[in-house]
């Protein structure tokens, strides 16, 4: 096969161009252009020759010439909270590799602070930029009430289980399931024989912490269970830290919860060494279960419970609700265009109660 660096040799040293494609393949500068931007409207046989000569040849698209010509930048834009949480980064990973296998570039705006002027002023940068669409990894609550106000003129879609979100014709929600997560974690520590479970909740400011708060709630308020509710005041291993030397005696005297549901799995990580650092057993004392499945937590003693969110499923989901605004399409029914479902990982750090 030639190879990228022969074909702009055999050109005169420039890069090869779309009306080479078309003469190598024997096909109009027209089906090339098809090929690139609305392959589904060329036939299959012709689809693949014009393809195999693109590989053959290195051809590149040139994107500004491209931009001009459509007056479309073919960049997507995302605006997250920034890459020190684990949900919204691995979130935003998941949304470059889907756009790219769509053949946008990607530009990230990062917030500086959760508030909303923030916010505004990152959305200004992507939208300053000429972006075709936005995605918003920022599950905040003031991020998506200021989204939502903006009402921009260019398809949004907000990854996030908002229970306030209302799409319109330009703006789309995509969420992993928070309450659905939240009772597979408490429900697997009922069914253990747990009934005093405490839950370590995180940020109040982010609609995630928000709904697996609200869903302990419910599922707790029961006969026979007694609900416990400890604030990190973050969502690093450190704040865990912090709650689980507070509580450490009242679980050691048998005050306190047999269970604890973590907010997040580096909550459940500070946790497991606070316990381990007051001579606390997890889980013969008390069984300690997290949110996200972070890699690390498989490797800790007692490897760590969790529930684990499909990343990748929801970066795929934003970017096809972002097309779906591009193509004009209707909001699907109910508040969201999808909502993923998350996954119980049942590992060392949950077991039955001990008897007291």
């Amino acid at each position: 096969m030639t190879s990228a660096l022969d074909s702009v040799e055999n050109h005169g040293r420039r890069p090869p161009s779309m009306s080479d494609v078309a003469a190598r393949a024997g096909v109009s500068h027209q089906t090339v252009s098809r090929v690139l931007n609305t392959p589904e409207r060329v036939r299959t046989s012709t689809r693949e020759r014009v393809q195999q000569v693109i590989d053959e040849l290195g051809y590149r698209r040139n994107r500004a010439a491209h931009a001009l010509a459509t007056a479309r930048s073919s960049t997507i834009g995302i605006l997250t909270i920034g890459n020190a949480h684990f949900g919204p980064s691995s979130t935003v990973l998941a949304v470059e590799a889907a756009a790219r296998s769509r053949g946008y570039f990607v530009s990230v705006s990062s917030l500086e602070s959760a508030e909303s002027g923030a916010a505004q002023a990152a959305l200004g940068l992507l939208v300053d930029q000429g972006v075709d669409g936005i995605i918003v990894v920022a599950p905040l609550v003031d991020v998506a009430e200021f989204v939502e106000r903006a009402a921009l003129n260019i398809p949004l879609v907000i990854a996030a289980a908002n229970p306030q979100a209302t799409p319109t014709g330009k703006l789309r929600y995509v969420c992993v399931d928070q309450c659905a997560g939240t009772r597979l974690a408490v429900e697997h520590l009922i069914a253990l024989g747990h009934q005093r479970i405490a839950h370590v909740s995180g940020l109040s400011t982010w609609i995630d912490a928000s709904e697996r708060l609200a869903e302990f709630r419910r599922l707790m308020d029961r006969p026979g269970l007694q609900a416990l509710e400890y604030r990190a005041d973050g969502w690093a291993a450190a704040h865990g830290y912090a709650v689980g030397l507070e509580h450490a005696d009242e679980i050691l005297s048998g005050q306190g919860p047999t269970a604890i549901f973590a907010a997040n799995d580096y909550i459940a990580q500070g946790l497991l060494r606070a316990f381990w650092e007051r001579g606390l057993r997890v889980p013969e004392d008390v069984s300690v279960i997290g949110f996200d499945d972070v890699e690390s937590s498989a490797f800790f003693v007692p490897s760590i419970s969790t529930v684990r969110q499909p990343f990748e499923l929801l970066g795929q989901a934003a970017m096809e609700a972002l097309a779906e605004v591009q193509a004009g399409a209707a909001p699907k029914p109910g508040r969201f265009e999808a909502v993923l479902a998350p996954e119980l990982v049942v590992r060392g750090s949950c077991a039955a109660p001990r008897r007291r």
